[in-house]
């Protein structure tokens, strides 16, 4: 029969995802005619305990490329847009989230804009992100131990070898 150990070690302990659809606005001074072109860049975000909950804080610029004065001039026009989302993150093994708990944070799918619209002089945007969440947390576990037999070679001495070597053979027949 095996012994066990039990070895305590970091592992993720809760893991999920959530993909969802942000619906932004933005007021260019001028009165556009024409979306030319729409980027989100500079997508920063981290992860924080808030209860039993993971809270991920981030932001994210939105570029809007836009013709204006009859389609005859061009502009762009940039806004910082922040949010603020609760993840419920269901963990194993009845872990629990304590406040040596680390939050890993990634993004799944990188925000970008899906659709864009003009309505009443204002630019409406969709703009869709994913981002997945890792708990990471103390855990045990058993390992099966087995007793090890000497399992090491027995080393010759080169030394020895050539005195074998150097030995005369013929020696008690030539004499």
């Amino acid at each position: 029969m095996a012994n066990y150990k039990e070895i305590v070690t970091k592992a993720v302990v809760g893991k999920a995802k959530k993909a969802n659809t942000l619906h932004l606005n933005m007021t260019p001074d001028e009165n556009i005619d024409t979306v030319l072109g729409c980027w989100v860049i500079n997508h920063n975000f981290k992860g924080l305990k808030e209860g039993s909950k993971v809270g991920v804080d981030g932001n994210f610029d939105v570029n809007v490329w836009y013709s204006y004065d009859g389609d005859t001039k061009t502009k762009v026009n940039s806004k910082r847009y922040s949010y603020h989302e609760l993840y419920q993150v269901p963990l194993k093994n009845d872990q629990s989230l304590t406040s040596s708990s680390e939050i890993l944070v990634r993004s799944l799918k990188q925000p970008s804009v899906s659709n864009v619209k003009i309505e009443d002089g204002k630019i409406v945007l969709d703009v869709d992100k994913e981002l997945g969440v890792e708990i990471v947390g103390d855990t045990k576990i058993k390992v099966p131990v087995e007793e090890l037999e000497d399992d090491y070679e027995e080393m010759i001495d080169d030394s020895d070898e050539k005195m074998i070597d150097a030995v005369n053979e013929d020696y008690l027949e030539s004499n």
